[in-house]
């Protein structure tokens, strides 16, 4: 703790305190979660796991993890401050006056890159909201709080264990099913529906209704002046099996979601490679039909 100083409490849940620090000899500030770590050997190993996780994400949409350490029986993880906000702050301060689209598809394109990186890297989120989506100064988004995320050892497996929001929570969990990233791919879409409406997309008086309306999908359209395109992509991200829904990586290359989330991918340094010529892949074919 020596090599930083207190700057004030920004934060607090039940895993601890958020702290804004300032390393010594440094101008910039940080995020610093302070964590009291439980007894138990079980316990000591899943608060690590988030350290762990997060030093492994490298990503422009991603929150950056600086350094972690231990003393006086927590665990500190020391993360990029985003001055920004969140996006849940966002929402609160339009008081019902809508976000444009374009808004909403610049931030919106920079969660699945974000997420996509989690992905592609066998991570579960597992607590996407807008609460844990931040944002800088400069406007650019950063996917954070990775303290439910898990591994997963191949593309293919499952999890099992129930954590998340239950606003954001996917069918499956609620099913007790097993599920995989798709999880994930449900809970972006409830923050994409938060956004167009300033609204919960399932929301009830109690659980037992809240939960029956998540199963069945049943949601509010949209406003009506949104694009077909938005539309047409919250609905598929709100398909009850999860085999039906597509998967990050397709929400950001196929045809007609591409088109409308490509001016929002840039600068094209922040763009990842592969998205990028998935992108100029299909633009080529779209090109060559009109030639």
């Amino acid at each position: 703790m020596d090599q930083y100083s207190f700057v004030k409490v920004i934060g607090g849940g039940s895993f601890g305190r958020a702290l804004l620090v300032q390393p010594i000899n440094e101008e910039q500030n940080y995020v610093m979660k302070e964590i009291r770590l439980p007894k138990a050997d079980f316990g000591i190993r899943n608060s690590r796991r988030e350290a762990v996780l997060l030093s492994r994400m490298k990503h422009p949409n991603i929150v950056a993890f600086k350094d972690s350490f231990e003393a006086d029986g927590h665990l500190y993880i020391v993360m990029e401050f985003c001055s920004g906000g969140d996006l849940l702050q966002k929402i609160r301060q339009q008081k019902n006056a809508l976000f444009s689209e374009d808004v909403i598809l610049k931030w919106f394109a920079q969660m699945c890159l974000g997420t996509k990186h989690i992905h592609d890297k066998r991570v579960l989120h597992r607590d996407l909201k807008s609460k844990n989506i931040f944002l800088t100064d400069s406007g650019t988004v950063k996917v954070g709080d990775f303290g439910s995320a898990c591994s997963l050892y191949s593309a293919k497996a499952y999890a099992q264990t129930y954590v998340g929001t239950p606003y954001y929570v996917s069918p499956e969990i609620w099913d007790n099913k097993p599920y995989n990233n798709k999880s994930d791919v449900w809970s972006l879409g409830c923050v994409l529906y938060e956004l167009c409406t300033l609204q919960h997309p399932f929301q009830s008086r109690s659980w037992k209704s809240l939960i029956l309306k998540v199963c069945r999908g049943a949601y509010a359209p949209l406003p009506s002046h949104f694009s077909y395109e938005l539309h047409y992509l919250i609905k598929h991200m709100f398909k009850t099996n999860p085999g039906d829904r597509p998967s990050v990586h397709t929400i950001l290359s196929s045809h007609r979601v591409s088109q409308l989330l490509h001016k929002h991918l840039v600068p094209e340094e922040e763009i990842d490679n592969e998205i990028r010529f998935i992108y100029y892949f299909h633009y080529s074919i779209i090109l060559a039909k009109t030639l």
